[in-house]
């Protein structure tokens, strides 16, 4: 049986670590999205506010099971 696969960008923040954003995002992801595959870290970044403190973001790609 083929199966077919939809992927999607979703950035996670967190102030913490990029990890902690990475699974922000996944976690978000998992409520929303059924049969979801794979999740591919393609970029992070820190933003870093104006009083110093930084955000850290982590941006990935979401592959999910496509259905009709």
């Amino acid at each position: 049986m083929n199966s077919v696969y939809k992927v999607i960008e979703i950035i996670g923040v967190s102030d913490k670590s990029w990890e902690e954003a990475a699974k922000s995002a996944v976690q978000a992801a998992l409520k929303s999205l059924r049969e979801v595959r794979v999740a591919e870290v393609k970029e992070m970044d820190i933003n870093i506010g104006d009083d110093g403190a930084m955000t850290f973001r982590t941006k990935l790609r979401v592959s999910f099971k496509y259905a009709d």
